[in-house]
């Protein structure tokens, strides 16, 4: 069988199909990469020139950054990086060399490997990232904790060539140097394994320095950054740090937004991007080094649009690729208690947080859904929303459980998978592969009143103008206190399929009166994401209209009482009906 699954034995057919996909395929590829900067091209050029040049002669490539002769590596005691006393794993379980990540337990085995194909690739990056390691630097049988830690090392140095494979990918290389520097004193400091401990911190920081990803930039290039500055500490080389802080000058204008945002549009990205930011702060202020011009600034400006993008249930809200963060991670990066206006628009990043009431929170995506030069985190969303009230999350995304390629990534990403309008079965924009988008929705913020705890917005998006009759989205939302009434509108001309979707929790069904106008009204179950290989049931209702004439209005209207009891024992409210 071909990698396309074709069910049609005649070679012929099967031919046409696969050139029909390779030609479909060439002109996504040409529509994502015009978008890129030319730099980004040559730069991606320059990193798989290095990776091809290493697999035969790595030292041609990369030089150790050693510390000055005389200087003992480490930080100062005063630093303690954000991540250290978070959860990790079970210090137990490191140590019988048994590692769980992504809902997945895995052992290494006898003898032990550490290459794991058979686990997904982002499993195998999670074992390469080290940050295992943090679970035994916080075990308290110290001397056991070394031991574990010492032999896992000696392992992992037997198993891994320099430079090649899963594990010396840039970002992954970065995230592993930041540990091993991290643990340095609690796993490794006077124990047998030092010397080649710290001849490998040095390699890393020669690596990463040579293999910064200025080809894909983003949360990746941060996170090079931080490593390098952090392994210049370390090694007491201002140069290396210094080197780290001036690239770091240039990206933050370009990553985090006007209204505090990060670029890709990701909570859970903009997460791990404000904390690789404090940890920069913070080392550097405990080092007495030069402070990064802007940073002070953009961590505050973060924390105020975290504070927004927080849900009522204590989680971030799951726009494009987002994962649940955890009460702990949230609460170390000081997110700022948002204001008591009814309504907050963060502008540039695209998003509109409504709070009609003390029970009642939405969040809209009325925005672009990544930069153009940087597609990966990207979902066909605009105009999606969800919504919590007295705390539980009703209207819900349908999240992020998996990277790896296959029917379950492309649905999350899909328009089909979001709280918004699909036409013709098609994506608002065209994400595809596991982290590529072509043509791309544009969305418009048009309008948004609050009089009298009625808050209404009007938004667009021209994702479907490529499709004949130009079809334009715009989204209607009237919001009040127990009640949220949508209107959409299609502009354009032709005959055309139109399905409206609502992904409702379980929580919410004997709770909210639900009801969709325009077309059929159908229902059926479904699975959400709560984070990688976690899902959750949920309900998908629909209105759709098949053959609709534009323009087309559909719409919805969810009502719930305010004293929390059962619809059954309401009646409707007076003008609940259309």
């Amino acid at each position: 069988m071909s990698p396309l699954n074709f069910v049609n034995d005649d070679p012929e057919k099967q031919n046409q199909q696969y050139g029909h996909r390779r030609v479909h395929e060439a002109a996504l590829l040409a529509r994502t990469v015009v978008r890129l900067r030319p730099a980004q091209v040559a730069h991606r050029i320059r990193l798989r020139t290095l990776r091809t040049v290493e697999r035969r002669w790595p030292e041609l490539v990369t030089r150790s950054v050693d510390p000055p002769t005389g200087v003992t590596p480490g930080w100062p005691a005063s630093f303690s990086p954000l991540d250290a006393p978070l959860d990790h794993g079970d210090a137990a379980e490191v140590a019988q060399e048994t590692f769980t990540f992504l809902g997945q337990m895995r052992s290494l085995g006898e003898p032990a490997d550490w290459h794991q194909q058979g686990a997904p690739l982002l499993w195998r990056f999670h074992l390469h990232y080290f940050e295992w390691a943090w679970a035994l630097a916080q075990a308290p049988d110290r001397a056991s904790a070394r031991a574990s830690f010492a032999s896992l090392w000696r392992s992992w140095r037997t198993s891994i060539e320099p430079a090649q494979g899963d594990a010396w990918s840039p970002y992954v290389a970065s995230l592993r140097a930041w540990v091993l520097c991290s643990v340095f004193d609690a796993l490794v400091k006077g124990s047998g394994i030092e010397s080649d401990y710290l001849d490998q911190i040095a390699w890393h920081a020669g690596y990463v320095q040579s293999h910064l990803e200025l080809d894909v930039g983003g949360n990746h290039l941060l996170k090079n950054l931080k490593a390098l500055i952090g392994m210049g500490a370390f090694l007491a080389r201002p140069h290396v740090v210094a080197n780290g802080r001036r690239l770091l000058e240039t990206q933050l204008p370009v990553q985090v937004l006007a209204d505090g945002g990060h670029f890709e549009r990701s909570p859970s990205y903009h997460c791990q991007v404000l904390g690789d930011l404090i940890d920069i702060r913070d080392l550097l202020e405990s080092t007495n080094a030069p402070p990064v011009v802007g940073l002070d600034d953009a961590i505050d400006s973060m924390r105020r649009w975290l504070g927004a993008m927080v849900g009522a249930d204590g989680e971030v809200a799951l726009c494009n690729d987002a994962i649940p963060i955890g009460t702990h991670r949230l609460a170390a990066l000081e997110p700022t208690p948002p204001p008591k206006e009814p309504v907050m628009v963060l502008a540039t990043s695209g998003y509109v947080v409504v709070r009609p009431d003390e029970h009642t929170q939405l969040i809209l995506d009325v925005g672009d859904p990544c930069p153009d030069d940087l597609p990966a985190h990207a979902h066909a969303d605009c105009l999606s929303f969800e919504l919590w009230v007295d705390g539980e999350r009703w209207v819900v995304d349908t999240g992020t459980s998996t990277y790896e390629a296959g029917p379950r990534r492309a649905y999350e990403r899909s328009t089909a998978a979001h709280n918004t309008i699909e036409i013709d079965g098609e994506d608002q924009s065209e994400v595809w592969g596991i982290f590529r988008a072509a043509r791309r929705a544009r969305g418009t913020l048009e309008l948004i009143t609050s009089v009298g705890g009625t808050v209404e917005v009007v938004a667009s998006h021209d994702g479907y103008r490529r499709l004949s009759g130009s079809p334009v989205h715009r989204r209607h939302w009237l919001i009040s206190p127990g009640r949220v009434q949508i209107s959409d509108t299609i502009t354009g001309a032709g005959t055309h399929r139109v399905v409206s979707r609502l992904h409702v929790a379980p929580v919410a069904t004997s709770r909210c009166f639900i009801t969709g106008r325009g077309g059929r009204f159908t229902n059926e179950t479904c699975s959400t994401a709560w984070g990688f290989g976690r899902l959750r049931p949920a309900t998908v209702h629909q209105v759709e209209v098949n053959g609709a004439d534009l323009p087309r209005t559909l719409g919805w209207l969810l009502e719930w009482p305010s004293d929390r009891s059962p619809w059954s024992e309401h009646s409707r409210t007076e003008g609940s009906t259309w």
